[in-house]
């Protein structure tokens, strides 16, 4: 993927997380937002280890396992709704910061 689509992803899991502010979702939306914002995260952390962004890689590793379908983390909504936001936070921050390899990927 080159520099200048690395937000298509970022902008495809920070909709679905704030779609999930909508207390009204049936459940099943927020098993595709693990499985998506999960997958997501976990691209973007192996995105910053190609950026030399190490920082970056364990934020977004991290994100993605906030998210694993698998080994569930349990939230009431309101925290969910504030860690969601904040992961949008961290979506759009991650825009910026893998835009353009680091000097050494050169």
């Amino acid at each position: 993927m080159s520099g200048h689509r690395i937000w298509i992803p970022q902008l495809v899991a920070s909709l679905l997380l704030l779609g999930a502010l909508n207390p009204t979702n049936p459940y099943a939306y927020y098993v595709l937002l693990r499985w998506v914002c999960c997958g997501v995260f976990a691209f973007l952390a192996t995105k910053a280890v190609t950026r030399k962004r190490e920082g970056w890689v364990w934020i977004l590793a991290i994100t993605a396992l906030i998210y694993n379908p698998v080994a569930r983390v349990s939230l009431n909504r309101p925290i969910w709704s504030v860690v969601n936001i904040a992961t949008v936070i961290v979506a759009g921050a991650s825009v910026v910061a893998l835009r353009h390899p680091s000097r050494e990927e050169h």
